[in-house]
C-alpha cells in the first residue's frame, strides 16, 4: 500500500510542478513556488526509494522496483540541476517525460500489475 501512496504523491507533485512552472513565468514570486516544488519532489523521491527498499526486504524478490525508483530519483536530480542552470530546452522536456513515466507507474500500481515488492506492502 505504501508504494501506491508514494507513486500517487509523486505524480501529484509533478502535476503541481507544471502549475508552478506557469506561475514562474507569470508572477514575480513564481520562482519560490517552483523551487519549493522541486524540494518537495526530491523529498518524495527519497521517501519513495526508502519505502521501496523496506517493502522489498521482507519479501525478497527482484530488486527491480528499487532500481526504478532510484532511477527516477536520478532523473529528479538531473531535473533540478537543469533548472538551476536555466537550461529550459532540456528542463521542460525532461519534466514532461518524468510526468509520463510517473503516470505509467501510477497506472501499474493501481491496476493490480504488481511486482513482489509492491505486493508485500
Amino acid at each position: 500500500m505504501f508504494v501506491r501512496v508514494a507513486i500517487t504523491l509523486q505524480t501529484l507533485v509533478l502535476f503541481v510542478q507544471t502549475i508552478t512552472a506557469g506561475l514562474l513565468l507569470s508572477l514575480p514570486g513564481g520562482h519560490t513556488f517552483h523551487s519549493a516544488g522541486a524540494y518537495t519532489m526530491f523529498t518524495v523521491g527519497v521517501i519513495n526509494v526508502a519505502g521501496t527498499i523496506l517493502a522489498w526486504r521482507p519479501g525478497g524478490g527482484s530488486p527491480r522496483p528499487i532500481l526504478q525508483t532510484a532511477g527516477f530519483l536520478g532523473l529528479t536530480l538531473a531535473q533540478v540541476a537543469l533548472g538551476i542552470a536555466h537550461l529550459k530546452t532540456l528542463h521542460v522536456p525532461l519534466g514532461a517525460l518524468m510526468f509520463g513515466i510517473s503516470l505509467v507507474q501510477l497506472s501499474q500500481a493501481w491496476s493490480g500489475h504488481r511486482t513482489r515488492a509492491t505486493s508485500a506492502t
